[in-house]
């Protein structure tokens, strides 16, 4: 893994997932850091899309937010919530969705809404945004996020956005959304989904064993029939991490 930061592993794995992508609707944080990094390298044709309503960013630093003004220099268009949302989103235009979290099941679902009971909880974050949104309808969903026992729970406190079941592992997707998260990206490994929606261990990055994984999930976690050993970001994709982010 060289002298890479558990955040840069991250970022170079997650951006990976977007190869041959043309259209991410970018969430900020590790995700959007992920993106960004994908059109320099393994997708220049991806349009960037940010849910304050620019579609085709071309950033030539890192947004800082949504609303950063980096964004609409050079961006494809520019125009209300309610037309992106409604035009590219839900009009199921969007390839892949990349979100964070503070908590996620084995079902995929998402919390980033609060930590403990909703009425009484211990942390209260952000909230959903457009995380819901895009969680439903875009094509498929990919969620970049540090692993632990705090943030791999066995129920999350609350579904902000909804992947596969229930918590239960009651029910299933509508009809009419997307796929839902496909991958998951984390500083141990890269996840993804059965087909009954279970999360499985699909990917180990260099140095992490079977173990360190079962240490960071509060969940028996199932093992792909083969798993594929991770290796670590190259020389140059260290330097381009660090150029965006430094």
């Amino acid at each position: 893994m060289s002298d890479a930061t558990p955040d840069e592993v991250m970022i170079a794995a997650a951006a990976g997932e977007l190869a041959g992508v043309r259209t991410v609707f970018v969430g900020i944080g590790l995700p959007n850091a992920a993106a960004n990094l994908a059109r320099q390298s393994v997708a220049p044709d991806l349009e960037l899309i940010y849910e304050s309503g620019v579609v085709g960013a071309r950033p030539t630093r890192l947004p800082d937010s949504i609303g950063d003004p980096a964004l609409v220099s050079g961006a494809a268009a520019t125009m209300s919530m309610r037309d992106l949302f409604g035009g590219f989103l839900q009009g199921g235009r969007i390839e892949v969705g990349m979100l964070g979290a503070a908590q996620i099941d084995r079902w995929g679902n998402l919390n980033t809404t609060v930590i403990g009971p909703y009425d009484q909880p211990s942390v209260r974050l952000p909230g959903s945004g457009g995380a819901c949104e895009i969680a439903l309808n875009a094509q498929r969903v990919v969620v970049v996020m540090n692993q632990s026992r705090h943030t791999f729970v066995e129920r999350v406190d609350f579904v902000t956005s909804p992947g596969h079941r229930r918590p239960d592992g009651s029910g299933e997707r509508p009809s009419w959304a997307g796929a839902g998260p496909t991958a998951v990206v984390t500083q141990l490994g890269v996840y993804h989904f059965r087909e009954d929606g279970e999360m499985e261990l699909a990917g180990l990055h260099a140095e992490v064993d079977d173990e360190t994984v079962d240490a960071g999930t509060a969940w028996a976690m199932l093992r792909a029939a083969t798993i594929t050993r991770l290796p670590g970001p190259l020389a140059q994709t260290l330097e381009a991490i660090r150029r965006l982010v430094g």
